[in-house]
């Protein structure tokens, strides 16, 4: 009876939506629907505007909005993450795609769906191997930092459409120079449309739901209409264009935007092009991860909820392999997006199912509607949406609280703006790990005595501790591995290297998780050096899983000293109670 459930548990693991889907009623199905109502009206714009950013048709902003959603209602663990295109990911596409094919063509559609489908697999293939753990090497302030620089660039990118003239480059400077050669093109109404629709967009999101509800409009209702803001904005611009003929006068409009759903098609498997988008997949993949994981892991606290990362890797990988078979571009969850979600009512990844319907009512219906759309309002949209992502408060924040910290966030913002989006994220890995490995391969180490009148040990030079001349008793506060095991050699090489007539030194693991070979053969070393200068080696307060692996060595056979269950046993019986107070600064 026992194998029956256990099946169960396994099927419920990786289909998530079995365990919301069995508590599912009326009241829930009304809150979601209602959030999806919400995101809907939000996303249609959007998701128009990133495809655009993209380099990409419009249409498939929408494409990529309707089954990566039901994907991840399927198998995604978050009950509010809103998944599709979102501003940084669509950039790094642009980047990833243009130095292969043309921007308009077949081929470069082509790529981007391919680019959707490996980054779908890199995900999935982490998911099933539980390699979320990974998202955990990166440092938050040097994506943080990341995500502000890109912003900076994509607002910048959209402002050809708000003056209406060409303008190319994957850097700031780049970007700055051809818009400031073409500067004189600029055509007079296209950017008034964009400086209006900019200015009435910052506008909507602070002044208009607090106007509505000084004319008594329920809060629901006001919040709805506050955040169909794009969708007004977007339908005025529309209609203006159409009804002056704005498009002879210069305006640059969407054009024809096909009609229907998205055609399902397996994307190109090509070998040279899967080659050449893996590592801009790679890194879409981890970016994009990093970003819903933290949105997700956010909302979820809000409602004592809680996601699995693992998982998340899986529905998401599902949800970009949903957009390649469905002609549309890499996509992941995005924070404005998911926080309306959430604050909208949504209870399950249902409200993600009910969006999906709603963009696939739009491509079927509402597409003839958008050819007059100018992209000065798109480009509008796309500003005011990433101009939130920018904060610079995280420098000051690093500056103040650690200089290492601060140095890998502007290194990263400086070469993102000044060498791509590509290069930024590539420098924002390598930063995190470089910045993983340098901090512990410095382990702290402090040297430690009795605090008077108790059995705890402290810093000599944090408190007036007692200790004895012939005992140095050292508080090793990491765990003990390849990069850091020559670290401690060296210390306590220059700590015995002195007058004292030091006999005894002890190693307090208290802090100790793991011990690697490669920290074993240093630990052997030590005890070797010491041995020579007569001196004993001990240890205290080993930890059971490592003294388990201490024993399988032949280590402890060799140790001059002893292994003591607690550092004050340690100290009892080496410093013979001759211990004197020493007061230290």
């Amino acid at each position: 009876m026992s194998l029956p459930r256990l099946s169960l548990a396994q099927l419920e693991r990786h289909l998530p939506i079995l365990q919301w889907a069995k508590t599912y009623d009326r009241d829930t199905l009304t809150s979601d629907a209602v959030a999806a109502v919400i995101v809907t009206i939000m996303l249609i714009p959007q998701s128009l505007a990133y495809a655009l950013l993209a380099g990409l048709p419009a249409e498939m902003g929408l494409y990529a909005s309707i089954l990566p959603l039901v994907a991840y209602a399927i198998f995604g663990t978050s009950r509010a993450l809103a998944v599709g295109p979102v501003a940084v990911v669509s950039l790094m596409t642009a980047a990833a795609v243009g130095n292969l094919a043309l921007q308009g063509t077949a081929e470069y559609a082509a790529a981007a769906i391919a680019l959707a489908f490996i980054s779908g697999l890199i995900l999935t293939v982490m998911g099933l191997f539980r390699l979320g753990f990974l998202a955990n090497f990166l440092s938050h302030p040097v994506i943080a930092g990341f995500i502000t620089a890109s912003g900076i660039l994509i607002a910048t990118s959209q402002l050809k459409h708000i003056f209406g003239i060409d303008a190319h480059g994957h850097s700031l400077t780049a970007l700055l120079q051809s818009l400031y050669a073409h500067l004189p093109e600029t055509n007079v109404i296209t950017l008034v449309i964009g400086v209006v629709t900019t200015g009435f967009l910052f506008w909507v999101r602070k002044g208009l739901k607090p106007l509505l509800l000084g004319t008594g409009m329920n809060s629901r209702l006001a919040d709805i209409l506050a955040k169909a803001g794009p969708v007004g904005a977007v339908a005025a611009t529309t209609l203006v264009v159409w009804l002056f003929g704005l498009q002879n006068h210069g305006v640059r409009i969407v054009g024809e935007v096909p009609t229907g759903l998205p055609p399902l098609s397996l994307p190109s498997f090509s070998a040279d092009i899967w080659s050449s988008l893996f590592v801009s997949a790679l890194l879409i993949s981890i970016i994009g991860f990093v970003e819903s994981v933290s949105v997700a892991q956010t909302l979820a606290a809000k409602k004592r909820q809680r996601i699995v990362p693992d998982q998340e890797l899986v529905g998401l990988g599902t949800s970009n392999i949903a957009a390649a078979i469905s002609g549309g571009y890499p996509v992941t969850g995005g924070f404005a997006r998911s926080v309306v979600n959430f604050d909208a009512g949504a209870e399950t990844p249902a409200a993600g199912a009910f969006t999906a319907i709603g963009i696939a009512l739009a491509a079927l219906l509402l597409t003839p509607l958008l050819f007059f759309l100018p992209k000065a309002t798109l480009a509008a949209t796309i500003i005011v949406a990433v101009l939130s992502l920018v904060d610079f408060s995280i420098l000051k924040k690093t500056w103040g609280y650690s200089k290492v910290d601060f140095s890998a966030v502007a290194a990263t913002v400086l070469l993102t703006l000044g060498f791509g989006v590509e290069v930024g994220v590539s420098a924002g890995v390598i930063l995190s790990i470089g910045l993983f490995l340098y901090k512990t391969s410095r382990p702290h180490v402090a040297e430690v005595g009795l605090v008077p009148g108790t059995q705890h040990f402290r810093n000599i030079l944090r408190h007036k501790v007692k200790t004895h001349h012939e005992l140095v008793t050292l508080r090793i506060d990491e765990s003990l591995y390849f990069a850091n095991a020559r670290f401690l050699e060296d210390y306590i090489n220059d700590r015995v290297a002195c007058d004292e007539p030091i006999k005894h030194v002890v190693l307090m693991c208290s802090a100790v998780n793991e011990i690697d070979m490669s920290a074993l053969e240093s630990l052997e070393e030590i005890n070797h050096r010491l041995k020579d200068m007569g001196i004993s080696l001990h240890m205290s307060e080993v930890k059971g899983p490592v003294m388990d692996r201490l024993k399988r060595s032949h280590f402890l056979d060799d140790m001059t000293g002893q292994v003591f269950l607690s550092q004050y046993d340690a100290w009892a019986a080496l410093a013979r109670g001759k211990a004197s107070g020493l007061a230290a600064q």
